[in-house]
């Protein structure tokens, strides 16, 4: 069957490798100094990477070829955890998930004032909303916290309160580039088995924007067994007031 996917004209490509890290599917690669599709079903069609591209050397084009396939995406993004990120990618781009990531060489650590160890209670990575893809372990079936990039500076309590034992992204309103964002959680809500989202945002009004893009993305998910809360950090680092908004 005909649909649309990614297009690499190798001649205007420099392999740069922006595409790669825009590609949260892992469908693209540096092979011999380019860009290259690695398999035609991870590449959801949707030209994500071409936001990165400098050259213009990427597009959408409609040809024959298989179905987009999330399960193998998720398989071969859980096979990439095991090796080096590809040549041209960025390294923050790396999964990890579980004891990989909370064992005692990646555990982050710091002396409370009475000389005890605090343990941080993340156990994936990546975390921001750009470099997340959408199919991932640490998304299956567990809550997800969205969270606004200022509150965990603001209150000393986010990690363990509303990291612990759930998935992560981290994102701002305000300041990111937010083409896709809508998109990318309406398939990370729609495809893993997410039961709850917390929106963990400030009270400051731009966070506003926060909690309507998960909303919007929860309706557009198709979901009707889904809960949205929201929980908002006041300036002086306090749980000001957790409500449900959807």
């Amino acid at each position: 069957m005909k649909r649309k996917i990614i297009e690499i004209d190798e001649e205007l490509c420099n392999g740069c490798g922006n595409c790669v890290t825009g590609c949260d599917e892992g469908a693209l690669q540096i092979v011999n100094g380019k860009a290259k599709l690695v398999n035609d079903v991870f590449c959801d069609g949707l030209g994500a990477c071409i936001g990165d591209c400098p050259t213009d050397a990427l597009k959408i084009i409609e040809r024959e070829a298989p179905d987009f396939d999330e399960t193998a995406v998720e398989e071969h993004l859980g096979t990439q955890t095991k090796k080096q990120p590809p040549p041209g990618g960025c390294p923050g781009m790396q999964i990890r998930f579980g004891a990989e990531t909370n064992n005692e060489k990646t555990k982050i650590e710091r002396p409370d004032v009475s000389g005890q160890v605090i343990p941080s209670e993340l156990n994936q990575w990546p975390t921001q909303l750009h470099l997340v893809p959408p199919v991932a372990p640490f998304f299956k079936n567990r809550e997800l916290v969205v969270l606004s990039t200022c509150a965990p500076s603001a209150s000393p309590d986010v990690n363990w309160r509303f990291i612990r034992g759930r998935g992560i992204v981290i994102a701002c309103p305000k300041l990111d580039r937010t083409e896709g964002y809508l998109e990318k959680l309406t398939t990370i809500l729609k495809a893993n088995g997410i039961p709850k989202v917390i929106v963990v945002r400030m009270e400051v009004p731009c966070c506003g924007g926060l909690s309507m893009m998960v909303q919007q993305a929860a309706k557009l998910s198709g979901r009707t067994d889904l809960i949205v809360e929201e929980a908002t950090i006041s300036l002086n680092g306090d749980l000001k007031e957790t409500k449900q908004i959807l």
